[in-house]
């Protein structure tokens, strides 16, 4: 009886441990996918900014990690060309953890950069 005791306990502790290596996508030591990677940034800039993320317009891995520019909307109008927009430029470490963050242009949700013509 305490073998099988034993047996069940065994087969659910690596049920359990299965699962946690499905929610989070990699073993103990790997790096996190870039998914995971642009859903952290995502996550830890609203933590932190109180901001909703609403894209990623920039994204590449880095010596120290990652580098990112987040696109958030900070200020909501009527109507919503006129909401005010920001790009933050985000760094994260090489798992994933936000590592400084800082605001590089705003902007109005309907107007687009000026862009120079070389001619």
């Amino acid at each position: 009886m305490s073998n099988t005791k034993n047996t069940q306990e065994s087969q659910s502790s690596q049920k359990n441990s299965q699962n946690s290596h499905k929610s989070t996508g990699n073993s103990a030591g790997d790096r996190p996918s870039p998914m995971e990677v642009l859903r952290q940034a995502r996550g830890q800039l609203a933590e932190l900014t109180g901001m909703t993320a609403e894209s990623v317009s920039s994204f590449e891995q880095t010596e120290q990690g990652w580098a990112l520019e987040v696109e958030v909307l900070e200020l909501e109008r009527v109507p919503d060309t006129m909401s005010l927009m920001a790009s933050y430029q985000v760094e994260l470490d090489g798992q994933g953890q936000l590592t400084g963050y800082r605001r590089v242009r705003r902007y109005e949700r309907g107007r687009s950069d000026s862009r120079r013509s070389g001619r």
